[in-house]
C-alpha cells in the first residue's frame, strides 16, 4: 500500500466522487466521518467551500479533514476528520479524529493506517493525548484504535448506544 492523506481540491473530484457515490449507497449505518457527510457533494463548489470548520462556535470546533489516497489504486480509500481541540460533546461522545472506509475497502488494513496517519497530523497540530471514540458494537473500529495504541477509559451512553473512549498518548 502507497497511502497518504491529501485535501480535496478540484484535482482530485473525480476520485472523491467516486468514492461518495459508492458510499451514498450505504443505508442503515451510521456514515462516519461526520464531516464529508453534512454537506451535498453533488454541488462541489459549495461541498469543499463548507467541509471544514474554520473558526469555532458554541458548538463546533475547527477541524482538518483529510482523504485517504492509495496511490497505487488511484482512489480515495476513506477520509478522517482532526478535530483541532475538543468542546464538551466532543469530550463525552465524538473524539478529536473521526475516520470512515469506504465500503469495498473495509476489512483490508487500511482502517488501521488512515488513523496512524490522521495521528501523525494531530501530533503537527500540538495534541499529544488524542481521544477516540467508537460505538461498542464496531468491532473493527475498536480494534484499529488499539492498533494505534488506544487504552479504553470508559464506556457512557448516547441515544441508547454505548459509545467507547480510548486515549493514544501521541508524544
Amino acid at each position: 500500500m502507497s497511502l497518504k492523506l491529501v485535501k480535496l481540491s478540484k484535482e482530485n473530484k473525480e476520485l472523491f466522487d467516486e468514492m461518495m457515490d459508492e458510499w451514498s449507497k450505504e443505508s442503515g449505518e451510521s456514515l462516519t466521518p461526520s464531516a464529508i457527510f453534512k454537506n451535498d457533494y453533488h454541488d462541489f463548489d459549495n461541498y469543499l467551500k463548507n467541509l471544514e470548520i474554520r473558526e469555532d462556535t458554541s458548538s463546533l470546533v475547527s477541524d482538518s479533514v483529510y482523504f485517504l489516497l492509495d496511490e497505487n489504486l488511484n482512489k480515495f480509500i476513506g477520509a478522517t476528520d482532526i478535530r483541532h481541540h475538543l468542546n464538551d460533546y466532543l469530550l463525552n461522545f465524538g473524539g478529536h479524529i473521526g475516520d470512515g472506509i469506504r465500503p469495498s475497502f473495509r476489512g483490508k488494513g487500511y482502517g488501521t493506517e488512515l488513523v496512524k496517519l490522521s495521528l501523525e497530523i494531530a501530533k503537527k497540530l500540538g495534541i499529544d493525548r488524542v481521544l477516540m471514540t467508537c460505538l461498542k458494537s464496531n468491532i473493527p473500529s475498536k480494534n484499529t484504535i488499539i492498533k494505534n495504541g488506544g487504552i479504553k477509559e470508559n464506556e457512557v451512553i448516547k441515544d441508547n448506544e454505548i459509545i467507547k473512549r480510548y486515549w493514544i498518548d501521541n508524544r
